[in-house]
C-alpha cells in the first residue's frame, strides 16, 4: 500500500489541483471541524477522489484534505481521519500522512477526542500528549522498509517534538488555558475499554486511552516530520466515570471544548515561524 508509486501517483494528483504546497498540517478529530471554517483560500478534496486514500466512516468526520491560507501559513486540513477499527491495515491508516509530506508538510498537529485515566483529568481538559504507548501487536512500519521514506528503526526517544510542546505551553499561558501533559494509549476498539483494561493500562503509565493518533505519530516520525498531539479528554474511561460510554456524547463534548481548542491552535500556528 505504502508504496513510493502509490505515495507519487495520490501526490501527482493533488499538486496538479492545488494553488500552494503546505508546509504544515492539521488533523481533525471527531467533534473538531469547526476550525476548518476559518480557512481562506479554501480548496476542499474529498477522499474518494484521491487515488489509493482510504475513505473515512466515522460519524463527524467530514472525509475530505481541505487546503488554503490559516493565521499565515499554507495548510493542509485532514477533515477525518483513519482508523484501524474501521478494518483498515495500518499502512493503509497512516496511507495520507506520507502523501502529505511528498506535497511539502514539514510539520503535523494531530487532534483526537480520547478518555481520561489520569483522575486529575476531567471532561472537556486539552492535554498535549507528551509521549505514547502503544497497546496493539501491529504498527505501520512493519514489513519492508523503503529507505527513501524513512529509516528501518526510526528513534522514538520524542515522538511529540519538544521545541513544539513548549511553544504550545507558552501561547496556552498567555491565553490563560490550564496546561496539561499526559501519556496517550493506543488501544484498538472498536469498544470502550473494561474495568480491568483501563485499571491495567493505568498502571502501565497511561493518563489518556484512546483509539487513534499513534499509527501517525509513528509514521511522521518515520519520515522526519514534527509532531504535535492536543487530546480533548471528553468523559472519564471505564470504571472511573460512573455511567456507560455513548459516541454521540464525546462528540458533543468534543464540540464544547473546540472553543477553546481552537483559541489555543490558532495561536500556535501563528507562533510558528514559516519554513
Amino acid at each position: 500500500m505504502n508504496t513510493l508509486t502509490n505515495i507519487k501517483t495520490s501526490a501527482d494528483y493533488l499538486l496538479k489541483r492545488i494553488p500552494k504546497q503546505p508546509t504544515l498540517g492539521l488533523v481533525l478529530g471527531s467533534g473538531l471541524g469547526d476550525l476548518s471554517q476559518e480557512v481562506t483560500n479554501k480548496l476542499e478534496i474529498p477522499y474518494h477522489d484521491i487515488p489509493h486514500f482510504p475513505l473515512s466512516t466515522v460519524e463527524g468526520h467530514a472525509g475530505s484534505l481541505l487546503f488554503g491560507e490559516f493565521q499565515g501559513h499554507d495548510v493542509v486540513f485532514m477533515q477525518g481521519r483513519f482508523h484501524y477499527y474501521e478494518g483498515y491495515s495500518m499502512k493503509e491508516v497512516v496511507f495520507p500522512y506520507y502523501v502529505l509530506k511528498e506535497l511539502g508538510v514539514k510539520t503535523m498537529i494531530l487532534t483526537n477526542a480520547c478518555g481520561g485515566i489520569n483522575p486529575s483529568y476531567a471532561p472537556g481538559d486539552i492535554v498535549l500528549v507528551e509521549d505514547f504507548i502503544n497497546l496493539v501487536i501491529q504498527n505501520p512500519l512493519i514489513g519492508p522498509n523503503d529507505s527513501t521514506l524513512g529509516p528501518r528503526f526510526p528513534d522514538m526517544t520524542q515522538p511529540y517534538d519538544q521545541d513544539l510542546i513548549e511553544l504550545a505551553t507558552h501561547c496556552a499561558k498567555e491565553l490563560n488555558i490550564p496546561v496539561k501533559q499526559g501519556v496517550y494509549g493506543f488501544f484498538a476498539g472498536p469498544y470502550y475499554e473494561t474495568r480491568a483494561e483501563i485499571r491495567a493500562y493505568g498502571r502501565m503509565g497511561c493518563d489518556l486511552i484512546g483509539m487513534s493518533t499513534v499509527p501517525e505519530t509513528i509514521a511522521l516520525n518515520h519520515m522526519g516530520v514534527k509532531t504535535i498531539a492536543f487530546a480533548v479528554v471528553t468523559n472519564m474511561a471505564t470504571g472511573i466515570q460512573n455511567k456507560k460510554h455513548d459516541h454521540a456524547h464525546v462528540v458533543v463534548m468534543a464540540k464544547q471544548a473546540s472553543t477553546t481548542l481552537s483559541l489555543w491552535l490558532k495561536h500556535v500556528i501563528q507562533s510558528l515561524s514559516k519554513e
